[in-house]
């Protein structure tokens, strides 16, 4: 509540005008969004109302709207459609259950302060997981966007065969009022954008309905199904089944669920506050969103989270304080009181082709070319995820969280070991790339650059065992350890190890510019006794002299490369140069 300072007559005044614009745009997205989740149509506008008042009230984010969205929508659709028929009582007391347990994991993440969590799905696995939403969204309105009858959650594949086995068999007077909705609605979205193109195009694809029905012998002849009334009312209270075996079928679920909604609240949030300059607070989102859920499975909603659209929208209106959300719920119910009978009105077809819109909109095709240009691993990444989403939606986003950990985890283990020299300007103290330039025959310096952890550990070791390799004379290394951000306790006992191994061949390893913390951490587990406290180097300091005391003096009798000042003075020996 830390906006109440902000409300005034003139912040009032803007967030009734933002919330009457916010409830003209949730009523045919959650009718649609309910119908993609194989609900009621009204329980997607329930999830539209007391949900996003405490969602608003509790969470951190001024102008963040929640509700039903089409991610959740497709993800409670295939995951509760094995288990019973949709729309059926059995399959919605099993979605309030998966409300109120998604609810009581987020609050309880966020009780505990795991906002963090969400900063480990990639903005990739998001784009390849809404894709893939998005496609399955498409799919499950082919049947009534051509008229042909394919099996109620049928997967991906089944459905795009199935098209094509009953390409002669499409109803030409469904697909026509599917297609006119689809092109007003693009139409209108393009040449008119303040208008509500949703509502403009459910109008026309109704008119477009009525008039083949008139003109070719009505719903008997051209099967023109409507989506029937909805129910006038308010929140009807309810109550989930909290018995073993829903609560067994429905826990994984339900943690899938969890993991989309704060993604998409927190990312929306976070989106928004860029252009508001507005902090937030993950941690107060998930209280607010688990409330939200929560409270919402005793008052006949089903799982909500952010929406962008809406968000957007309510920005884009002026909204001041999340009392715009509160009145866009009050005024969404004095609307669903009005209009809810016009819904016997309204086509299958039309809802189909609204549907069609929102998932084309949802495939972000600027990002997936840029990810495809810029990286390969990246790439890979979304694919996956889309192509993991198509075949089980449930499993499709932990699969490209994993996979997003495991090329990240790849990257880290082998950090940057470049080959580096002394910069040639006089008074420098810095280094530069060794690439091209000559090198100490005896003494090689290198910068590593990332963490030397358990899993970095084996690469780290092999590039420093190349350089006896590559040169068996370079018995003495630096690393320039400025780029070191962190060692664990096997990072620090395998340089023990390569300190004590290079002693043993007769030259040593030492560190320039090593971090304080990991230089008290190498102290605490009592691995400076075998590196050496003389070994570290701060910045600016004169390293030079005792490591270059310690070179063999014959080498660099014959050594033609002398990089280092000394080498044009005297030996390591201390015996001058005659030139």
């Amino acid at each position: 509540m830390q906006w109440k300072h902000l409300v005034n007559r003139e912040s009032t005044r803007a967030d009734l005008i933002a919330g009457l614009t916010g409830a003209l745009i949730v009523l045919p997205q959650g009718v649609a969004f309910a119908t993609i989740a194989g609900l009621p149509p009204e329980f997607g506008l329930y999830a539209a109302m007391l949900p996003a008042i405490v969602a608003a009230l509790f969470g951190s984010s001024w102008h963040l709207v929640s509700g039903p969205t089409t991610a959740i929508s497709i993800a409670v659709f295939a995951a509760m459609s094995p288990l019973a028929e949709p729309g059926s009582p059995q399959f919605i007391s099993m979605v309030l259950t998966l409300t109120f347990l998604t609810g009581l994991f987020q609050l309880i993440l966020g009780l505990a302060r795991m906002g963090v969590m969400v900063n480990f799905i990639s903005h990739t696995v998001v784009i390849g997981f809404t894709t893939g939403a998005a496609l399955l969204i498409a799919a499950s309105q082919v049947k009534n966007f051509f008229g042909i009858e394919i099996a109620r959650g049928a997967p991906f594949h089944v459905v795009i065969e199935a098209l094509f086995q009953q390409i002669g068999k499409l109803n030409p007077y469904v697909s026509a009022v599917a297609v006119a909705t689809l092109a007003v609605g693009v139409v209108t979205k393009r040449l008119a954008p303040k208008l509500p193109y949703m509502i403009v195009a459910m109008i026309v694809g109704s008119g477009v309905a009525y008039l083949i029905n008139s003109q070719f012998g009505g719903v008997a002849a051209t099967h023109i199904k409507t989506v029937g009334a909805l129910s006038a009312r308010l929140p009807p209270l309810s109550f989930p089944d909290f018995s073993y075996a829903t609560l067994h079928k429905v826990l994984f679920p339900a943690l899938v669920v969890t993991m989309l909604a704060l993604t998409e609240a927190v990312s929306i949030s976070r989106a928004i506050a860029v252009k508001s300059e507005q902090r937030i607070d993950s941690n107060q989102e998930f209280i607010g969103q688990g409330l939200s859920n929560l409270i919402g499975s005793f008052f006949s909603s089903y799982a909500s989270s952010g929406s962008f659209n809406r968000s957007g929208v309510n920005y884009a209106a002026g909204a001041q304080t999340p009392l715009a959300t509160v009145f866009a719920s009050v005024f969404l119910i004095l609307v669903l009181l009005l209009v809810a009978p016009l819904a016997s009105y309204l086509p299958t077809a039309a809802m189909a082709g609204i549907l069609f819109l929102v998932a084309w909109g949802l495939i972000d095709f600027h990002h997936i070319v840029s990810i495809s240009k810029i990286s390969r691993g990246e790439t890979v990444i979304l694919w996956a995820t889309l192509l993991g989403t198509l075949v089980d939606l449930e499993n499709g986003i932990f699969f490209g969280v994993l996979l997003s950990l495991a090329l990240y985890l790849y990257r880290v283990s082998r950090p940057a070991i470049v080959p580096s020299v002394p910069a040639s300007q006089d008074g420098a103290y810095h280094f530069v790339a060794a690439a091209g330039r000559p090198e100490c025959p005896q003494f090689r310096i290198v910068r590593i650059n990332g963490s030397i952890f358990f899993g970095a550990v084996d690469y780290v070791r092999n590039g420093l065992l190349q350089i006896d390799e590559s040169n068996p004379r370079q018995k003495t290394v630096m690393i320039l350890a400025r780029g070191i951000n962190f060692v664990d306790m096997a990072g620090a006992e395998m340089l023990e190890q390569e300190a004590r191994r290079r002693r043993k061949l007769g030259g040593g390893l030492y560190f320039y510019r090593c971090n304080d913390a990991i230089y008290k951490f190498l102290r605490k587990a009592d691995k400076l006794d075998d590196i050496g406290a003389g070994a570290f180097f701060p910045a600016m300091s004169n390293w030079i002299k005792p490591v270059y005391s310690t070179l063999d003096p014959e080498i660099c009798r014959s050594c033609k490369a002398r990089i280092f000042s000394e080498c044009h003075e005297q030996f390591p020996d201390g015996q001058a140069r005659s030139s």
